[in-house]
């Protein structure tokens, strides 16, 4: 994977090594940017899950999915914030993908607690944030949750990290599966 100035959801895809069949939740999918690189990959028996709290992304992403004809993609609203709000059964799902959103947080921890929930034994949840502010874009300073926060934020939730990886120039990455 190519480190670029910012995140290209592709290529971090392609760092998952998804195939097709799979399940992946995008969690707080904001524009669907790994909603649509997931779909493309899992393919048409594969799902993938967007969920945000904000109703009109969600419309977006199902009107976008519309135009890009991909019917492997489901949008709901839920609270990332309040465990269970995916409504999914344990341990269920493959991938899931928690993306820039950290930082927006109060509770950082019932996202990680959720993913970790609802992934199969064997599944993985991929953490990316910003590393940085980054001339006006991204977090206020003081929102940016440090790689090495994140990371405590993974362990204390359920999670261990098995891969790391630079998605970005000013993000990092993390590739994790429940602890054994």
């Amino acid at each position: 994977m190519q480190t670029t100035d910012f995140v290209n959801p592709r290529d971090v895809v392609q760092h998952l090594k998804l195939v097709p069949d799979m399940r992946v939740v995008d969690m707080g999918a904001g524009s669907g940017a790994y909603t649509f690189a997931c779909a493309e990959v899992v393919g048409e028996k594969g799902r993938v899950y967007a969920f945000d709290v904000q109703k009109d992304l969600l419309t977006r992403i199902t009107n976008e999915a519309r135009k890009k004809n991909l019917q492997n993609v489901d949008t709901i609203w839920a609270d990332i914030e309040q465990l269970g709000s995916t409504r999914f059964s344990d341990n269920i799902i493959d991938v899931v993908i928690i993306s820039n959103i950290l930082f927006q947080l109060p509770d950082k921890n019932s996202p990680l607690k959720e993913a970790c929930r609802i992934i199969k034994p064997d599944g993985r949840v991929v953490v990316i944030d910003w590393s940085e502010s980054f001339g006006g874009m991204g977090p206020h300073t003081d929102d940016v949750v440090t790689a090495e926060a994140a990371l405590e934020l993974i362990r204390a939730n359920g999670l261990e990290c098995t891969q790391t990886f630079v998605p970005g120039a000013h993000h990092y990455g993390y590739i994790c599966r429940k602890k054994i």
